[in-house]
């Protein structure tokens, strides 16, 4: 008797303040986010083509199942979540492609974040409005 265990591999990705959790299968190459798919969680065509670029990248379209479970940030911000977590995860599943994926710039973390709120000041930079009487 044969175990059918089926592969699973896992990565997290994250862009200004969305946070992707991202799940791959050996499947047709669907993708589900937040039990939705692609096409009505991401009506914007560039957002699908962002979320795609590893996976064209890589020759791998229609290879794996994704399920991404993504909270946070924008749908733009999302969208680059779940780009550097598919990265990532297919890094996981098998290590040779690293090098494509880093050449291209796809596993580089994007470190801009807001800037924080400082005392004395409107926002992160800006004065309030000087008066001198």
């Amino acid at each position: 008797m044969t175990d059918s265990t089926e592969q699973r591999w896992y990565a997290t990705g994250k862009r200004k303040r969305a946070v992707a959790r991202i799940w791959m299968t050996p499947g047709t190459g669907n993708i589900v986010v937040n039990r939705r798919t692609e096409e009505i969680y991401f009506p914007r065509i560039i957002s699908r083509m962002i979320m795609r670029q590893p996976l064209e990248l890589v020759e791998a379209d229609g290879q794996y199942d994704f399920h991404v479970n993504v909270h946070g940030g924008g749908s733009s911000a999302q969208a680059d979540a779940i780009k550097f977590g598919i990265a990532k995860v297919l890094c996981v599943a098998d290590p040779e492609r690293r090098a494509s994926l880093k050449k291209a710039g796809f596993l580089t973390r994007d470190a801009r974040i807001v800037e924080r709120k400082k005392y004395g000041k409107a926002g992160a930079r800006k004065s309030f409005q000087f008066s001198k009487r």
